[in-house]
């Protein structure tokens, strides 16, 4: 086993996890459930892009902010079909799950309709394959990339969160929804910039993963959603820091475990993480063990 090598290879699907699952998190950090839709979010987003590219004839890398845009907007409708009705009828949060399971499911149906069962791929030539040479790992230029814009964004949303008023509103209701509200906070407006900015970080990654395997399928949802709990739990839920940090410890857990054992055996490896994660140290790796939400 060649170990630069795999660690390269965890490194750049690390930050694809990790920006997934941001979109989990602030979710959660913000109004306390999970949005199991946001998988059918990130293969929407991956077909928006793929759309944009063989439609319009602009690059793969103009197609980013056009799928961010997308899915962000889904997001938003999601946000307004499937959750604020349920909130404005104080409904139990596992209602609002079992709303989220039917979006998604209405979801991918659409997109099966859309754009059929078979596996859709961007035109040869618009990605860069090939390895560079003179290095001591095989590593593609679509796989720094990659990196750098889950990086960047995963900067922007910390920088959004912590520097800006949106970001100390967001906080601010996180932390308590009646006093931001006392404080002149729309709490509403809120709850759509946040569904917004998960969209647009599931649409992001739903393209960079399309654009590392260059296979998409309404169907693709499937292959990241339960990783995506997997870090945030590992991370702790609802912590943005946590999110990044289980992206890379899943990446590079399922990495090694192929290399090691077969890539029948990655998703065991994965879920026995969990599972020990869960039973040893339920707030995560980053987490406290008693912590409120902000």
């Amino acid at each position: 086993m060649n170990l630069t090598q795999q660690i390269v290879n965890a490194i750049w699907l690390g930050g694809v996890y990790s920006l997934f699952s941001l979109g989990y998190a602030l979710v959660f950090s913000i109004l306390g459930i999970l949005n199991l839709a946001h998988s059918a979010i990130f293969m929407w987003g991956a077909f928006i892009g793929l759309t944009v590219v063989l439609r319009l004839n602009v690059s793969v890398w103009l197609s980013i902010p056009v799928a961010m845009l997308g899915a962000g907007i889904i997001g938003v409708i999601l946000d307004a079909v499937a959750f604020a009705p349920l909130r404005r009828r104080n409904a139990p949060r596992i209602s609002q799950l079992i709303s989220s399971i039917g979006a998604s499911i209405l979801l991918v149906n659409i997109a099966q309709l859309i754009f059929g069962t078979q596996p859709q791929r961007f035109p040869l030539g618009s990605i860069p394959a090939e390895s560079i040479e003179g290095l001591p790992f095989r590593i593609t230029p679509i796989q720094i990339i990659i990196l750098v814009i889950s990086i960047v964004l995963m900067i922007a949303l910390q920088f959004l969160i912590r520097r800006t008023r949106i970001g100390q509103a967001m906080r601010a209701v996180a932390f308590n929804q009646q006093v931001a509200g006392l404080l002149g906070i729309n709490a509403g407006q809120i709850f759509q910039i946040t569904f917004f900015l998960a969209g647009a970080l599931a649409g992001a990654a739903g393209v960079l993963f399309g654009l590392a395997y260059n296979s998409m399928t309404p169907f693709m949802g499937d292959q990241v959603a339960l990783k995506g709990l997997t870090v945030i739990v590992l991370g702790g839920l609802g912590n943005i820091q946590g999110a990044v940090v289980g992206g890379f410890v899943v990446a590079g857990l399922e990495v090694f475990s192929i290399a090691a054992g077969g890539s029948n055996y990655r998703e065991a490896f994965v879920f026995t993480l969990l599972f020990l994660m869960l039973l040893f140290r339920p707030q995560g790796l980053v987490g406290e063990a008693q912590q409120n939400r902000a």
